[in-house]
């Protein structure tokens, strides 16, 4: 319906010259329109052949390059994804083999700490055992040795005394056998 009304108003602006061809637009005088047409299909026609041949190409050609070059960094990019995933998962299996050994050198390591404390322990129990019997060995001996020399020592003062208090000297023996005998008797509590 508008093109219908569009020629309608064209047709009527012809009929009352309308276009003002004689005030200086020959562009608008029918006369001229003919030449026109042939000079503008012309021109359109070089420029739609100008662009179609030479422009479009370039610029399809630089279209299809950067859609595969896309498309190359996209695979690319794709490719490296995977591989790095791989390569995470190798380091995460590396890790956890090293978490594994570890803990097994420490657990060994351990072990093996262990039994050497526990031998030396051992060693050492042992040694301080006979450092101890030794040591209560010659206890008793100097136990039994001052209890000797305590005895003759109370033997000796036992005669001084004696001799002093009543002047006369007493048989060594007897004393000796008085001596031994009380410390037979109180010996027990000493030893």
């Amino acid at each position: 319906m508008k093109s219908f009304l569009f020629l309608f108003i064209a047709l009527k602006a012809i009929d009352f010259d309308l276009y003002a061809a004689e005030a200086g637009m020959p562009q608008l005088d029918p006369t001229y329109w003919a030449s026109q047409a042939f000079w503008l299909i012309l021109v359109f026609t070089i420029l739609y052949i100008s662009i179609s041949k030479f422009c479009l190409p370039k610029i399809k050609n630089n279209l299809d390059n950067r859609e595969s070059k896309i498309k190359e960094d996209l695979d690319n990019a794709n490719k490296f994804k995977e591989q790095t995933e791989e390569k995470i998962k190798e380091y995460e299996a590396i890790l956890e083999s090293a978490k594994k050994e570890v803990t097994k050198i420490h657990f060994e390591s351990k072990k093996i700490l262990d039994k050497n404390i526990q031998s030396k322990k051992n060693s050492m129990d042992k040694e301080i055992e006979k450092e101890i019997s030794k040591a209560q060995k010659e206890i008793l001996e100097i136990k039994k040795n001052s209890i000797l020399s305590i005895q003759k020592i109370s033997e000796s003062i036992s005669s001084t005394l004696i001799e002093s208090i009543s002047g006369d000297k007493l048989n060594e023996s007897s004393i000796r056998a008085t001596v031994e005998e009380v410390s037979k008797k109180n010996i027990g509590k000493y030893l």
